[in-house]
């Protein structure tokens, strides 16, 4: 897409800044208007926008706040801003998860997937993940140009997912673009319109559909289609709660952690006197990685809905009324995180950071994905002194998903 030209936000109103547009995201110039906005006025008023007027949340206690308080800010008016306002909605097809579901369904649907990230379970994963880690790096090509976002961030996460759901190995792409079709913004180079993301979901469910029917009639296992095919309050899912909480689990389980990947070596990139900490302390890396989670902040926001009338920040909230709460905005707050603009891999408290959410929706996969982390950067510091990003990055098309696209770079050796 062509960029266009994004204005200053000290030139606007406070009331014309619209913080919806993808392209303040992709073209990263969305940190002077948050930067405002926790400053002038934490919790903004969008008066008008694609979606519509909603409530931007850019502070992290207020951020907490409204995480705390599911009672009062619902999660089941859905978790992203939605469907542009002119768009004709499909009654039939709205995939429903359980991320956009309250308490007491919320909490017994997650409780039958969470085992796959037990403690247990992780500590059983270590060594697949650091195999397939080890034979990715090894495949590299030393000092020639390459993308990492395809070829290491892309392929680890999606090996991951496919060994999470027992996918067919061969078919594990599909993972990666289904995830990205389920994210896409129509007409920005992915999909062309809703009705060819509507098509390829619907593959997505008859792939998944088919692995659940095949697991049903088994004995029960330990991958996550086998959970929901036995669990007592999944394995009655209908078609699009089924396709909505695959949804949920291949983008939770893919773009959160690819982006990561790609952002600490940008990270990295940009810190030069971090990276040279790194090199001369690998452990550091348990530390560096939630600071490269704070500092990506892989998904941008979530969204709640008001159930009732209700106060935030001196703001009158009426029910009904959307609330954004910027992850991005609140992990860069100087009130809460100290030096929230500086990279910093032996930052203390690290883990002090709102990039998993909090509360009952916290990210149930958040050990898994420190623990990828974790794993591909103690093996990348075996084999290799730098990933030197060449070019500049290309970054994801989303206000929601906070990515990259590519990443040109080369590696040198020790």
């Amino acid at each position: 897409m062509q960029p266009v030209d994004i204005p200053d936000p000290y030139s606007l109103e406070l009331s014309e800044i619209n913080l919806s547009n993808p392209a303040l995201f992709q073209q990263d110039a969305h940190w002077a208007y948050f930067e405002r906005l926790r400053k002038e006025d934490p919790v903004h008023y969008c008066p008008e926008s694609a979606f519509g007027p909603f409530w931007s949340v850019t502070k992290f206690n207020d951020i907490m706040h409204v995480e705390k308080n599911h009672n009062i800010y619902s999660s089941e008016g859905g978790i992203g801003l939605g469907p542009p306002i002119n768009e004709p909605q499909s009654e039939e097809f709205r995939p429903t998860m359980f991320i956009a579901m309250d308490p007491p369904k919320h909490d017994v649907q997650r409780n039958t997937v969470t085992p796959v990230v037990a403690p247990r379970n992780l500590v059983l994963l270590e060594s697949t993940i650091r195999e397939r880690a080890g034979e990715i790096l090894d495949s590299l090509p030393l000092e020639e140009t390459f993308d990492w976002v395809d070829r290491v961030s892309i392929e680890l996460t999606t090996q991951m997912l496919a060994t999470l759901f027992d996918f067919p190995f061969e078919d594990r792409r599909k993972l990666t673009r289904w995830s990205d079709v389920a994210t896409a913004v129509p007409g920005a180079g992915l999909i062309e319109s809703n009705e060819q993301r509507r098509e390829e979901l619907l593959e997505c469910l008859a792939y998944f559909t088919r692995l659940w029917n095949e697991r049903v009639n088994a004995e029960p296992g330990n991958d996550l289609i086998s959970m929901l095919a036995h669990g007592e309050s999944t394995r009655h899912m209908q078609p699009m709660e089924f396709l909505g909480n695959l949804i949920l689990l291949i983008v939770g389980g893919n773009d959160t952690t690819r982006n990561s990947i790609s952002g600490g070596v940008l990270a990295l990139n940009e810190n030069p006197q971090e990276y040279q900490k790194l090199r001369d302390d690998v452990s550091l890396i348990p530390n560096m990685v939630p600071e490269i989670i704070r500092w990506q902040t892989p998904l941008a926001y979530m969204r709640r809905t008001a159930l009732v009338d209700t106060e935030l920040g001196g703001k009158q909230i009426k029910a009904g009324d959307k609330v954004v709460m910027w992850y991005v905005s609140g992990n860069r707050d100087e009130e809460v995180i100290d030096r929230p603009n500086e990279f910093l891999i032996d930052r203390p408290k690290a883990r002090h950071h709102l990039s998993f959410g909090f509360g009952i929706h916290r990210c149930m996969g958040n050990r898994l994905a420190e623990m990828q982390l974790r794993i591909v950067w103690e093996e990348i510091m075996k084999r290799f002194r730098m990933v030197e990003v060449v070019g500049e990055p290309v970054r994801t098309y989303s206000t929601f998903v906070k990515g990259f696209t590519k990443l040109p770079v080369r590696i040198h050796a020790w």
